[in-house]
């Protein structure tokens, strides 16, 4: 077995993240194909695209929660090991737990331990993962939970709390670990819509102060208004990526085309379904 130097790299790498080449299937569905991306630090990246594109599964390679069949992903100078290299699973499980001390990330579900507070929640991975004593681990998760605009929910359970306030102890959760990059994968899609804009500005701030963030998201006018650059994938490729404005007002694209004003203009999209129907019964 071929061992790997995890000691911590230097931050004088070009990029942040870098994939390469990247190959992933679950068995007969191929779920990423050759893809090739870049992060630089402080850069919001937003991935858009339909369901089954492979948007989610690309985020999770980048902290070690799905590997890939071949190719590469490296974060902080540190290379995750596909599963095609003979290395030994001691060596990677030591690369992943490395980035992920470095790297957050918030799920689509709040993944909040019920039995334990919302205090207890932020301080847990801190003390019993980093050794941080908990006077400081629990210092540093109120003034988080201020930050969130939740200081008076320190003592209550998941149960008592919305879906936007869950989502922002997952946040929180995330920050105390204090990281150079935070993942979000479809925050919002499991919340009412009247608490969607509760969590987004969060994210909101944390672009404006320079976290490097990678998001997959369907919130258009969030990618549109905050992202430094979107991709667009479609069955497992980038079919295109630029700056926002690019993206979103002159897609090159056929795909891509498509793709947004089916989820721009919804309305427009059904009265075009009806009359195709319509036409179709005559």
């Amino acid at each position: 077995m071929k061992e790997i130097n995890v000691d911590r790299p230097s931050k004088t790498e070009p990029h942040l993240v870098t994939i390469e080449n990247a190959h992933k299937r679950f068995g007969a569905n191929v779920v990423l194909q050759g893809v090739d991306l870049h992060v630089d630090r402080g850069e919001v990246l937003a991935i858009i695209g339909p369901s089954g594109s492979g948007k989610t599964t690309l985020l999770r390679t980048i902290n070690g929660l799905e590997l890939l069949d071949t190719g590469s992903v490296t974060v902080s100078g540190l290379i995750i090991p596909a599963m095609s290299e003979l290395v030994s699973q001691r060596t990677r499980d030591a690369i992943v737990r490395q980035i992920r001390s470095t790297v957050g990330m918030v799920f689509q579900q709040y993944n909040l331990f019920p039995h334990m507070t919302v205090l207890r929640n932020i301080i847990e991975a801190p003390v019993f993962s980093r050794g941080v004593d908990k006077e400081t681990a629990v210092k540093t998760a109120i003034q988080l939970l201020d930050r969130m605009g939740m200081a008076d929910k320190a003592s209550a359970h998941a149960h008592q709390l919305s879906g936007g306030q869950r989502q922002r102890v997952a946040i929180a959760r995330s920050l105390a670990l204090n990281p150079e990059l935070m993942l979000f994968d479809e925050v919002t899609s499991a919340l009412d819509p009247e608490l969607v804009g509760e969590v987004l500005q969060v994210m909101r701030e944390l672009a404006a102060e320079g976290m490097t963030m990678v998001v997959v998201t369907h919130e258009m006018q969030f990618a549109r208004e905050v992202a430094d650059r979107v991709i667009f994938m479609d069955g497992g490729v980038i079919v295109e990526e630029g700056k926002p404005e690019d993206v979103f007002a002159h897609p090159k694209h056929k795909r891509t085309q498509k793709f947004l004003h089916r989820v721009l203009h919804p309305l427009a999209e059904e009265s075009e379904n009806s009359e195709q129907n319509d036409q179709g019964v005559e």
